[in-house]
Parts: structure tokens; C-alpha cells; sequence
């Protein structure tokens, strides 16, 4: 399994309502000390992909709600029922995943393990982050910073692997 440094928070166990919203089961260790969360990673295709919570309400139990950023629909959301959602770091302990800047200095790569190149920043717009990246050509690129995209995200390695729709990189020649 590819978490060794991430904990297991818990599971999607259904979809709750038609506005996104998904109920977590969370493991026993979390049920008294739930941490605070800006991001997660789900597992999909068994490898992880962050999201970005919107919402987290917890009401005691061992159930939390929550929503992530970008999927505000019954559909969007449906396709992670029953995946499971890990943390990257431990209780208590700050890491840097707690804020998405903290990803600069990172390489950015592309699925073919083709260097796009280093992020030197983190560009915070409305509705989309995006990563400011120099190139091996010392050109600056901008590529959305979205699940979507995000194919492999390698803390200890400090890499990013993204799958990009074809001449991304080129729009911003």
C-alpha cells in the first residue's frame, strides 16, 4: 500500500443528501479527537487524491459529515461511496500539509516521470488554486492545482505527478 507515511481517518460510508455531502465513519482513535482538517487524501484506484473539505460538522459517535470543495452534487460525489479517506499527518503534530503553500519546492512531473518542472509558488484564486511552477527552461507555468489533475502526490519524495489535458504547459509560452 502506498500510505506509509498517511493515517487512516476513516471511510466514505454513504452519500448523505443530494448536495455533496458525505457521512465518514471514522476510526475509534479519531472518535474523541477528531483533528482539525483543511485537505485529506481519498483513495481512489488506490492511489491518493486530495481534496479540500468545505464542511466538517461532527454530532458525536462515530459518523462525521462532510463535503469537499468542487463537488457540491449528489453525482459528483457518488463515485467515492465506500473509499477511504487518510490524514498526512498525526494528531497533534504540525506538518507542513496542513497549508497548501507548504507544497513549494516540490517537483512537478508529469505521469511518464517527464520533469515539468519546481513549484515556486502558490497562486490562491477564487474558485481554483493554481501552481506556479518554474521550468528546466526557467519559464513560468501555471497549472491548475486540482484533484482532477493530480495523479500521485509523494510527500516524502516531495513530488507531484499530474495528468494534464495536451498544450496546458504551452498556454503560457
Amino acid at each position: 500500500m502506498t500510505y506509509k507515511n498517511q493515517i487512516l481517518f476513516g471511510r466514505i460510508a454513504k452519500i448523505h443528501g443530494y448536495d455533496g455531502t458525505v457521512t465518514v465513519k471514522i476510526e475509534q482513535r479519531f472518535v474523541e479527537d477528531i483533528p482539525e482538517m483543511e485537505s485529506v487524501f481519498i483513495e481512489t484506484d488506490g492511489k491518493p487524491v486530495p481534496f479540500f473539505i468545505s464542511m466538517a460538522e461532527y454530532s458525536g459517535g462515530d459518523f462525521l459529515k462532510m463535503k469537499f470543495r468542487d463537488y457540491g452534487s449528489y453525482d459528483k460525489i457518488s463515485e467515492f461511496n465506500g473509499c477511504k479517506i487518510f490524514l498526512t499527518t498525526t494528531i497533534g503534530e504540525k506538518d507542513q500539509t496542513d497549508n497548501i503553500g507548504n507544497v513549494v519546492g516540490f517537483k512537478v512531473l508529469l505521469e511518464d516521470n517527464q520533469i515539468i518542472g519546481t513549484i515556486i509558488d502558490i497562486v490562491q484564486n477564487p474558485g481554483q488554486d493554481l501552481m506556479k511552477i518554474i521550468s528546466q527552461a526557467n519559464r513560468e507555468i501555471l497549472i491548475p492545482f486540482h484533484e482532477d489533475l493530480v495523479v500521485h502526490f509523494d510527500l516524502r519524495k516531495k513530488t507531484i505527478i499530474v495528468d494534464l489535458p495536451e498544450g496546458l504547459t504551452d498556454i503560457n509560452q
